[in-house]
C-alpha cells in the first residue's frame, strides 16, 4: 500500500511513517500543498493522510485539487484521503467529509488509532 502524508510538522510526519513503516506501507511525506498536488500527478497512491493546516493551500484546497484532476483524468476510483487535524470542534469531521475527504481523525490519535483507521480504506 502506498500513503501520501501531507504533513507540515516534522515530528508528526517522523510519528506517523515510524508507525506505518513497520506494517510495510510505503510513505511519501510531502509538508506543502505543492508538492502534494505534483505527487499526485505523478503517483498512484491508496491512500492520503491530509492535515489541514498547511502553508501554502489548505488541507480543504488540496482536497478539491486532488478531486479536480481526478475528474479531469476519469479516473473510475477516487483515492481515499482521510484528514488528520487538531481541528476538533464539532463540525469540523462534517466539513471535512463535505470537502470530498473520506474520513477525519482528530489529533493527536494513538498508532493504533490511526492503523484502524487505515484498516477502514484498504
Amino acid at each position: 500500500m502506498k500513503i501520501l502524508l501531507i504533513e507540515d510538522n516534522l515530528l508528526n510526519q517522523k510519528v506517523v511513517i515510524y508507525n506505518l513503516k513497520k506494517l510495510n506501507y510505503e510513505i511519501v511525506a510531502v509538508n506543502n500543498g505543492f508538492d502534494a498536488i505534483e505527487k499526485i500527478k505523478d503517483n498512484s497512491f491508496n491512500l492520503v493522510l491530509m492535515d489541514i493546516v498547511l502553508p501554502g493551500m489548505n488541507g480543504f484546497e488540496i482536497t478539491a485539487e486532488i478531486r479536480k484532476i481526478e475528474k479531469e483524468n476519469a479516473i473510475n476510483k477516487p483515492v481515499s484521503i482521510i484528514a488528520l487535524t487538531a481541528n476538533t470542534l464539532n463540525n469540523d469531521r462534517e466539513k471535512c467529509i463535505n470537502a470530498g475527504m473520506n474520513d477525519y481523525l482528530p489529533k493527536p490519535f494513538t498508532a493504533v488509532e490511526l492503523i484502524n483507521m487505515i484498516k477502514k480504506f484498504i
